[in-house]
C-alpha cells in the first residue's frame, strides 16, 4: 500500500482557510492523511503552512494545487458584474472592473515544492485539472506522490496515462467546488458508489473516495465499493482545529438544502442553498477565477456581517452530521464506526 496511514481517512484539502496545520496533525495523529489547501494562497503562504504544520506532526502531510486553467471570455464577466452592482451598492462595496490573467501562483508553489522551502512534503494533490507531462515527472522525480481528483472516467483515464500514483474519485455529494477538469464542463451526477466502480474500469490506480462521507456507515459503503480511504471535508468543518468561521459552522446545521451553483466563483460548487444563489444561479458565467475574483467583495461583506443568506457556505450532502469536538477524537470515532460495520 502506498499510503502511510494506518486510518484510511484522509482530511480533505479545503481552500479559503478551513484546513489548518492543527488540523493536518490532529487527523495525523489519528492516523490518517492530512491535507493542507495551497488555492488562493501565494507560494510563500504555502511555504509558511509548510512549515507549521512540520512543527505539529512528524508523519507524512499532504498538499493540493488548483491547476490553473485559460482565461475566460471577459464579455460574459462583465455582464454578470452589471447584474452583480444592485448587490455592491447595497453592500457599499466596489466590483472589480477588469481582472487580470490569474494561474494561482502556481509556477513558484511548485518551485517551493521542488527546490524550495516547501521541499519533502510527501503528497501532492491535483484539483481543477492536472499537471503537464514535464511537471508530473519532475514532481516524481523530486520524491513526491501525486494523487489526481477525478470526477468521471475520462478524466481518470488522463490522470492514470500521466504516472500520477493515486486519484481522488468525487462524487457529485461532495461540497465545495467539482473538480472537474474544465471550468466549462457540467459536473456529472453519478452517484459516488457508482463512479468508484466505473473508475476501477479504466483505472488500476488506488482509489480515495470522496463526497457525502458524513459517517461510518458512509465510509464503510465507499471501501465496500472498492475505495482505499475515505477523504473527508465538510466531516472536519465543526471541528477544534478547522478555520472554518463561526457563521459558517452554525449554518451546518441551521440551513437546509445544499445546491450545486456557479454563482460564486464560475465554477460548479456545491454550497448551502441561499438567497444569493436563488437570485443569481443560472446568470454566473462558466469563467474560473475571474468569478471568484468578481464576487469577493461581495462575499467578504456578507461574511463580515455573519449574512447567511448571501455567504459562501460550501458544504456536502451530509453537512448535518458534522461533528464538533477534536479531530483527533473525529477521525477515530468515525474509522471505529466504519470498521465495525466492515466486520459484520
Amino acid at each position: 500500500m502506498i499510503f502511510d496511514w494506518t486510518v484510511p481517512l484522509v482530511a480533505a484539502p479545503m481552500a479559503g482557510g478551513a484546513s489548518t496545520p492543527e488540523l493536518v496533525a490532529a487527523v495525523n495523529a489519528a492516523g490518517g492523511l492530512g491535507f493542507l489547501a495551497a488555492g488562493y494562497r501565494s507560494a510563500g503562504e504555502m511555504s509558511r503552512q509548510i512549515a507549521a504544520a512540520r512543527e505539529l506532526t512528524d508523519r507524512p502531510i499532504g498538499v493540493n494545487l488548483f491547476v490553473p486553467g485559460p482565461p475566460a471570455a471577459p464579455g460574459a464577466v462583465a455582464a454578470y458584474r452589471e447584474r452583480l452592482l444592485p448587490e455592491a451598492l447595497r453592500r457599499g462595496v466596489e466590483l472589480p472592473a477588469a481582472i487580470p490573467p490569474d494561474r494561482d501562483d502556481w509556477d513558484a508553489k511548485l518551485d517551493a515544492l521542488l527546490h524550495g522551502p516547501a521541499r519533502g512534503v510527501e503528497w501532492l494533490s491535483y484539483t481543477f485539472g492536472l499537471p503537464e507531462p514535464a511537471e508530473a515527472a519532475a514532481v516524481r522525480a523530486a520524491g513526491i506522490r501525486q494523487l489526481g481528483t477525478v470526477t468521471t472516467p475520462e478524466e481518470a483515464r488522463a490522470a492514470t496515462a500521466l504516472g500520477l500514483d493515486a486519484l481522488v474519485v468525487q462524487g457529485p455529494e461532495a461540497g465545495g467546488h467539482r473538480a472537474t477538469h474544465r471550468a466549462e464542463d457540467r459536473p456529472g451526477t453519478l452517484p459516488l458508489l457508482q463512479l468508484l466502480p466505473a473508475v476501477r474500469e479504466v483505472s488500476p490506480l488506488p482509489l480515495v473516495a470522496a463526497g457525502g462521507l458524513g459517517d461510518g456507515a458512509a465510509i464503510a459503503a465507499a471501501l465496500a465499493a472498492g475505495a482505499a480511504g475515505a477523504q473527508l471535508g465538510t466531516a472536519y468543518l465543526r471541528t477544534d482545529e478547522s478555520g472554518a468561521s463561526a457563521a459558517h459552522r452554525r449554518a451546518l446545521v441551521e440551513l437546509g438544502a445544499t445546491t450545486v451553483t456557479r454563482a460564486f466563483t464560475g465554477r460548479p460548487a456545491r454550497g448551502l442553498r441561499n438567497a444569493f444563489t436563488e437570485r443569481h444561479e443560472g446568470h454566473a458565467p462558466a469563467a474560473y477565477p475571474e468569478v471568484h475574483h468578481l464576487t469577493q467583495p461581495l462575499r467578504a461583506a456578507a461574511t463580515r456581517a455573519e449574512d447567511l443568506t448571501a455567504m459562501h457556505l460550501w458544504a456536502g450532502t451530509a453537512h448535518r452530521a458534522a461533528p464538533e469536538g477534536r479531530a483527533a477524537d473525529v477521525t477515530r470515532e468515525l474509522w471505529r464506526d466504519a470498521r465495525a460495520l466492515r466486520e459484520q
